[in-house]
């Protein structure tokens, strides 16, 4: 039975990202280039129960679409390398503002939990958050931790723990689009799913083409059709 996994972190920048990460890998973490990138991507593990996760701190950004390296390094590694679990790190004290990133996240992947951070922040401003509400309204957990007063850890660890067993089944919520472009949709998919399969959303992949994603176009050509293909 496995008793590794890769759970990726990824947020807006200063939402404590990165201090979650130095909090949960202490010592035991590395930074290594990304392929062919100036990007680097630091990783470290932290032991749990019986297992060892280990952590990807992906760049902070405020989409997952192509603008900057940033972004494309975040994205491509949720949507290729596709880790066990992707923790999506929000402000609590600015959540609608941090809320798009994540629902960016449920489009390509299903393993995700929400994590509000800065939670001890958010009540001190008098800000309320029903995470229980928002579990139910996104379809995936949504936990409330302080990354620099390490409070919530053992809740944020075992949830991560209870997804990959599969004890915790995750059913992102969909997004729907205005009529025009849900119909543009139903055009393409089904020609996108004969071309990625089961390796990508292929509702995200259309998402993305109606979007003129030529990025993301040449990062599937390049990883998904075979050579000579």
């Amino acid at each position: 039975m496995r008793n590794e996994y890769r759970i990726a972190l990824a947020g807006n920048p200063n939402t404590g990202k990165s201090t979650l990460f130095n909090a949960l890998t202490g010592l035991r973490q590395h930074t290594g280039n990304w392929a062919g990138k100036t990007v680097s991507l630091a990783q470290g593990s932290v032991s749990f129960k019986d297992k060892t996760f280990q952590l990807i701190d992906l760049p902070g950004t405020y989409s997952l679409f192509s603008n900057s390296t940033d972004e494309e390094v975040a994205r491509n590694y949720i949507v290729f390398e596709k880790p066990d679990v992707t923790v999506v790190v929000l402000d609590a004290t600015s959540l609608e503002r941090n809320l798009n990133l994540a629902l960016q996240v449920l489009e390509m992947t299903t393993n995700v939990l929400i994590c509000i951070n800065l939670i001890d922040v958010a009540e001190q401003q008098g800000i309320a958050i029903n995470e229980r509400l928002l579990t139910n309204r996104l379809g995936v957990p949504v936990i409330k931790i302080s990354a620099r007063n390490k409070k919530g850890f053992p809740m944020l660890l075992d949830t991560i723990d209870r997804i990959v067993s599969g004890a915790i089944e995750c059913h992102p919520a969909q997004m729907t689009y205005p009529d025009e472009i849900e119909a543009q949709l139903k055009k393409i998919e089904p020609k996108v799913s004969e071309f990625v399969g089961n390796h990508l959303s292929s509702r995200w992949v259309a998402l993305r083409l109606l979007d003129g994603d030529e990025a993301l176009l040449n990062e599937i050509n390049k990883r998904l059709v075979p050579e000579g293909g």
